[in-house]
């Protein structure tokens, strides 16, 4: 058999076969990508279960400062750290009372007082770790 003859014998595939084809790879590719957002939705889920928010601020005396936390979330979260400083970005772990607070779902309410020496009209920076999900960040202006 010449060259010639074997490229005419050679048959195109049908425009039917093409039309499937392109229809299972537009599932398949359908189906991949939902499998991937539900993935990312089920984690971004379960961080949210503790979702911290500030209440107050005050300012009893020049040695203290106390932070009324809310857990607005679904799950019970401990404060197991808090960090003050006069620059976001220069934090130090800060002594608290109670050590490890607990702060219910909800809509608890975490009392926590620093022991920080503070000085008047300055502001300073805060960023509250709970045992599970995100810290919260805040800056607040002494009086």
């Amino acid at each position: 058999m010449h060259a010639k003859n074997m490229i005419k014998s050679r048959k195109a595939i049908s425009p039917i076969l093409a039309t499937l084809l392109l229809i299972v790879i537009a599932v398949a590719a359908i189906v991949v990508t939902y499998a991937w957002i539900m993935t990312y939705m089920s984690s971004a889920g379960h961080q949210a279960g503790v979702m911290l928010t500030k209440d107050a601020v005050s300012w009893p005396n020049s040695n203290s400062i106390k932070l009324y936390i809310r857990n607005t979330g679904t799950s019970d979260a401990i404060i197991s750290a808090v960090y003050v400083g006069t620059s976001a970005t220069n934090l130090a772990k800060a002594d608290v009372t109670p050590a490890n607070a607990p702060v219910n779902a909800d809509g608890g309410v975490a009392e926590i007082t620093i022991e920080y020496t503070w000085q008047n009209d300055t502001r300073y920076y805060f960023r509250v770790v709970p045992n599970a999900g995100a810290p919260l960040e805040f800056s607040e202006k002494s009086p």
